[in-house]
């Protein structure tokens, strides 16, 4: 594969996964690389680790308030229909520290540790959906399943909606999917997925502020950043973002390692003999599946990568996955290796924007991957595994799996 025959906004390289050796490709001729397929649309590939983490750790010359991701950058330049500048997401130093103060410590380890028995009675729950049947799809009946539930919960959306929540999620992040377009276009399909998430949400706000609960949605509505309380707009937004990463990261993580297990037995039996290192084995699942591929920031004043000047107004484009599997930055980066450490992998982000539900994740993917193994673990594959056409999120769409029915039984056998 050659340089400039490498295009990162054709979603179809990614379905075909070439991408990784396109990755592999400007790491080493490029590791800051301006890239312009179309007119207007060029940007600063920035694939190394090491200048990923400058780039983070930079927020004064590289803005997020212009957009957080390539798919949403260039489909909606008018900023207040893409939320920037209102979400977490889409804030600068010092306003994103103000907004992030309202809800931060219910992501807190100290905040979520009363919660994982909760977390894990619901991924029993989950397994004894389908633990009869010997088979599913695993990304809809389990892996999706769990992070919906506790997202939906933690924001105080009754499960009548998560359904909904799901399929509302997969349009805003999948809109560049046929299956979830539903005849729309790529724009029509993310826009109406806004807009039912905010009529949904415009009602709980109401209902919120009269009757305020312990919920993630009473702190952001009764919430003050700067001495101000939020507006209704920057509310939904930061809603919407809630909701959707809540679901997106987990949930393809937990998909991804499944998968991975699956064509690495070896790792399989390692994490079978023993479960001790399942906190190791989630940070592995994260850094090889590398859920959001990557993350924008809009340089606000001239910078240097390289030797390259980045003027004022450009785009730069950290590849998450591209670092992830940086040869300088990890030992044997292609191997699937549950034991690795150290693994600073940056799938969850770094500096002020490192993922505020990277906590939660951790305790989501560790419940589900030891509650699998336990009680289903001669899970395999039993067709095609069809994956997202995205450039933002490497994520799996369907994986049907079958195992052998009822195997360990009930949740208080399991438990037992």
């Amino acid at each position: 594969m050659k340089l400039d025959e490498i295009n990162l906004m054709d979603p179809d390289m990614f379905l075909r996964g070439e991408h990784l050796d396109a990755f592999k490709v400007m790491r080493a001729e490029a590791p800051v690389y301006w890239h312009e397929r179309a007119p207007g649309q060029g940007f600063w590939c920035v694939t190394r680790y090491e200048d990923g983490l400058k780039v983070y750790h930079d927020p004064n010359t590289y803005s997020s308030e212009r957009g957080m991701s390539l798919q949403f950058n260039f489909q909606a330049e008018a900023g207040s229909e893409a939320g920037f500048g209102m979400m977490l997401l889409t804030t600068d130093p010092p306003r994103h520290g103000k907004l992030r103060q309202i809800v931060n410590r219910r992501f807190t380890p100290k905040a979520l540790a009363p919660y994982e028995a909760h977390i894990r009675a619901r991924a029993n729950e989950i397994i004894d959906e389908v633990i009869e049947r010997g088979e599913c799809d695993f990304v809809v009946d389990v892996a999706a399943k769990l992070p919906t539930a506790v997202i939906c919960e933690m924001m105080g959306v009754g499960r009548e909606h998560y359904e909904l929540m799901f399929t509302l999620a997969n349009m805003s992040i999948g809109f560049e999917d046929p299956e979830y377009q539903q005849g729309r276009s790529a724009v029509e399909t993310g826009q109406y997925a806004q807009m039912q998430f905010f009529s949904f949400f415009s009602k709980l706000i109401e209902e919120r502020r009269k009757n305020p609960g312990e919920d993630l949605l009473t702190a952001l509505v009764h919430g003050e950043a700067e001495g101000e309380r939020l507006s209704d707009m920057e509310i939904l937004f930061n809603c919407l973002l809630l909701l959707v990463a809540g679901q997106e990261t987990t949930r393809n993580a937990t998909s991804g390692g499944m998968l991975a297990l699956i064509e690495h037995p070896e790792q399989r039996a390692v994490l079978r003999r023993n479960p001790d290192i399942t906190p190791t084995a989630i940070e592995e699942f994260l850094r090889y599946t590398s859920p959001v591929t990557h993350i924008l920031r809009t340089a606000k004043r001239d910078g240097e990568l390289r030797g390259h000047k980045i003027k004022s107004g450009e785009r730069v484009v950290i590849w998450n996955l591209s670092a992830n599997r940086d040869e300088t930055a990890f030992s044997n980066p292609d191997a699937f290796d549950l034991a690795r450490t150290p693994n600073d992998h940056l799938a969850f982000g770094h500096g002020e924007h490192f993922c505020l539900g990277a906590n939660l994740a951790r305790i989501e993917l560790k419940v589900m991957i030891e509650a699998i193994n336990r009680r289903i673990p001669d899970l395999e594959l039993a067709g095609p595994v069809e994956r997202l056409r995205s450039n933002f999120v490497a994520g799996i769409k369907h994986m049907p799996v079958r195992f052998t029915p009822g195997r360990a039984g009930s949740v208080a056998h399991a438990a037992g």
